[in-house]
Formats: structure tokens, C-alpha cells, sequence
């Protein structure tokens, strides 16, 4: 029992009183205590659901999300700071704010890859699809924005070298930066949370046949998402090469891949594939897709991509082949026309005409009330990060070792005082500790207090 307790973030009752305690806040709200409450329930609920599904245990997380009919709660969230950082974040840019601490502001930007992580682990589930109801239209729109946003970066483009991977709140915490730096995680941020998308929108093409058909006919014939899929497949923004090296996007991070592994699809371009299947192959879709000649043209790239190595790691692909062989040799049948009432997606268009002509306000508003903390508030909120951000448990399930801070190489020996930077030997410890001192001041007090 012990044990069993020792790899949870929350206890059952404590996951369903978070749960629960879940509401849907305004633009004005974001970086209050109000929100800040919310987006730490958000982050243990996270936790918690990742946990769960990596040890294939009870994911009671997300049976409490779907029977307090909480994913559209969490959907209007993620659009909310989605707007936030297109109407705020940039006003902030714009307006050259320097506040004595970036990590407020960054929080805000952490919250988004916090819920589209925490939903990208529970929407495997059917269920979990069908209880987003309405709110699945704004989803799908989000994950088709990102999508394209992803497809715009270009994989050489001097941005995306800037940071190589967003730092966690954590880590963020205990190596603080600029504001300009902040820009440059932010588009990190960016980049992870659209890889994310890619893997829900995935899960969506799974779960067609349970979703209203508005969905559906908005992803075939409005954001044509099958068109969308082969661009990804040509372009493949995962993928960097340059230098006799081979690097790929791979569990959140870089790696280098060494060469007998280049033709091994990762976990992410396999979602790609999936979701390409599901809507080409799928007898709905089939029956709604319309193939003008543009479509067709760009569907029957694909057999480029369709060799031998893939049909390997991806049978089922064999089935897809045989279909594209035949689309190449005759007329593709007109798409089916039926009368459908189509819904529209109405959560973020209603965030937007709420705060219409109030963008500016709202910047200046934030910026007096809680994007500038004093040394006191910060010392406060050092004390809820320390308790939130305790990734321990987390760390403990990574295959990988921890890496020294200094020189990267694996390491043994931890910091004593804040218990959150690794070292592999004493002399990078004390190399560090110029850098590493007032985070570790920060991080320490509140776990002092709490002793």
C-alpha cells in the first residue's frame, strides 16, 4: 500500500476535489491568485494523469475530468491563454516591459503546454472525446492553428536554435533570465505544445464515428485536414539535418539519431501516419472528402513516402498503399452531400468579442497587479512553485539518468540545500554555485519554512 501511495502526485479524493474545484476564468483573471490556484491543481492533475498512464494503473484523473464534465472547462483554459499570448503577451513585447522577475509571465505560457499535455494524455480515451461535446470544434480549430504554425517554421530558421528545448517551471526558476530570453521560450513553447496538437488531433481522426458530424465534415472540408497531413509528412518540421548529423524531436527534446536508426519512425510521425489512415481510409470520411483535382494531387504525394522500411514498422500502411494505387487510375467518386446544420466554434470567438478594443487595458492592468512582483510576493510565490513543481516522482520513472548542470555528463550527486540541481562531481558543483546561488536561495527557503 506504501508503495502504492509513494507513486502518486494525489490521492484519489484529492484529485476529485481539484477536479471539481476546475471553472472557467477570464483574460482579466490570468496571473491572479485566482488563476495561479487553478493552474496548480492543473499541473498536479497533469502529474497525476501521467503517472497513471505510464504504470498502467487506475486513471482515475481522468474518469473524474469526464464525470464533472470538465474537458470543455479545460478547453475554453487553453484557448484563454492562447488569446492571452496573442493579444497580451505581444503588448508586452511591444511595450518593452522589464519586470524584476520574467517567471510570472512565464507561468502563463507554461499553463498552455500544462493543459494541452494533460489533455493529450487523456484523449486517447473515447470517452474523453465525446464529454468535449461543443467544445471539440474549438479544439479541432486549435490543433489545426498550431499545425500551421508548425508547418510556417522553417526546420534552418535561426529561431528554433535559439532554444533547443522550453524549460520546465523548475528549471525556469532556478535559472532565471530576461525578458528577451523569455521570447525565445516562448517560441520553444510554441514548437512543443503544436507537437502536442499533432497527437490529439490524431486521437480525434480515432474517434470520428463518436463525435457529431459537424466535426467531421470541419475537418475534411474546412481545414482539409488530409492536405494538412501530407505537407507535415514532406516537410517533417521534427527532423533537423545539417553536418553529417541527424537530429529528431523525440519525447520533448532533441536527440541525435545514429544511422542505423534514421528510417525508424518516432513516436510522432507514427501519430502522423495514424491520423492520415484514419481520415483517407475511414468509410465516413470516404464518403464526405471531396477529391478535386487539387486533392488528389496532393493525396497521391504520399506513395513517395510508402516504401518498404515504413510498410515494415507499419503493416496496416500496406492497406492505404493499395488504395492510393487505385485513386492514381481512376476518378475519385464525388464526395456524398448531405444536408448538415453545421455547428460552429464558439468558446475562443466569445473570449475575443468580450475583451474586443480592451487588449491594451488589460496589458497595462496586468503588468501593475501581478506581472511585477515585489521581492516579497516573489518569496511567497517561490513557496507555491517549491510545493507545485516538486518533480521527483516524475524524475524517478525517466529512463534517462540526471545530467550534470555543468557539463552534462551523468550524475550522481544533488544539491542539498534546494534538491534540484544534479552535479557529477563536487568540483562542477562548486564551479556553479555563482550561477546556481540565488536560485537555490529561492528554492530553499520555502522547503526550510515547510521542515
Amino acid at each position: 500500500m506504501q508503495a502504492e501511495q509513494a507513486a502518486r502526485v494525489l490521492m484519489p479524493v484529492e484529485a476529485e476535489a481539484y477536479v471539481e474545484a476546475l471553472e472557467t476564468l477570464t483574460i482579466k483573471d490570468i496571473g491572479t491568485d485566482r488563476w495561479l490556484k487553478q493552474h496548480e491543481y492543473i499541473e498536479k492533475l497533469n502529474m497525476q494523469a501521467i503517472i497513471s498512464a505510464s504504470t498502467n494503473e487506475d486513471e482515475f484523473v481522468k474518469e473524474f475530468l469526464v464525470s464533472y464534465d470538465k474537458i470543455p472547462v479545460l478547453i475554453h483554459e487553453l484557448l484563454a491563454v492562447e488569446v492571452w499570448t496573442q493579444k497580451i503577451f505581444s503588448l508586452l513585447v511591444r511595450m518593452d516591459f522589464q519586470p524584476s522577475s520574467t517567471i510570472p509571465v512565464y507561468t502563463v505560457l507554461y499553463h498552455e503546454a500544462t493543459i494541452i499535455n494533460l489533455l493529450e494524455t487523456i484523449m486517447y480515451h473515447k470517452d474523453t472525446c465525446e464529454s468535449a461535446e461543443d467544445t471539440m470544434l474549438d479544439l479541432l480549430d486549435y490543433c489545426y492553428r498550431k499545425i500551421v504554425d508548425l508547418i510556417a517554421r522553417s526546420p534552418d530558421h535561426e529561431e528554433t536554435e535559439d532554444v533547443e528545448t522550453a524549460p520546465n517551471i523548475r528549471e525556469f526558476v532556478e535559472h532565471p533570465t530576461t525578458f528577451e530570453d523569455l521570447k525565445k521560450q516562448q517560441r520553444a513553447l510554441d514548437f512543443d505544445v503544436a507537437v502536442k496538437a499533432v497527437t490529439i488531433l490524431r486521437y480525434i481522426t480515432d474517434h470520428l464515428d463518436s463525435l457529431p458530424l459537424s466535426t467531421t465534415h470541419r475537418l475534411l472540408n474546412t481545414h482539409n485536414i488530409p492536405i494538412l497531413l501530407v505537407q507535415l509528412i514532406e516537410n517533417c518540421p521534427w527532423t533537423r539535418e545539417g553536418n553529417g548529423r541527424l537530429r529528431k524531436y523525440v519525447d520533448g527534446r532533441w536527440q541525435e539519431v545514429p544511422p542505423e536508426d534514421r528510417m525508424r519512425l518516432t513516436k510522432i510521425e507514427g501519430q502522423v501516419w495514424i491520423a492520415l489512415y484514419n481520415v483517407l481510409m475511414g468509410p465516413s470520411c470516404q464518403q464526405k472528402y471531396e477529391y478535386n483535382d487539387y486533392n488528389k494531387n496532393q493525396v497521391l504525394k504520399v506513395r513517395g513516402y510508402l516504401h518498404e522500411v515504413l510498410l515494415d514498422q507499419f503493416p496496416h500502411l500496406a492497406e492505404l498503399q493499395r488504395y492510393l494505387e487505385h485513386l492514381s487510375m481512376m476518378e475519385a467518386p464525388p464526395a456524398r452531400k448531405d444536408l448538415v446544420l453545421e455547428q460552429v466554434p464558439e468558446v475562443r470567438e466569445r473570449i475575443l468579442q468580450e475583451n474586443k478594443g480592451k487588449w491594451e487595458a488589460l496589458a497595462k492592468h496586468q503588468v501593475r497587479t501581478v506581472f511585477n512582483p515585489s521581492t516579497e510576493q516573489l518569496k511567497e510565490l517561490s513557496k507555491r512553485w517549491a510545493v507545485t513543481y516538486n518533480l521527483d516522482l516524475l524524475e524517478s520513472m525517466l529512463v534517462d539518468p540526471p545530467k550534470c548542470a555543468v557539463c552534462g555528463q551523468p550524475a550522481s550527486k544533488r544539491c542539498s540545500r534546494c534538491q534540484n540541481e544534479w552535479y557529477c562531481r563536487r568540483e562542477c558543483q562548486v564551479n556553479h554555485w555563482y550561477k546556481h546561488k540565488k536560485a537555490c536561495d529561492l528554492m530553499a527557503a520555502p522547503k526550510s519554512a515547510q521542515s
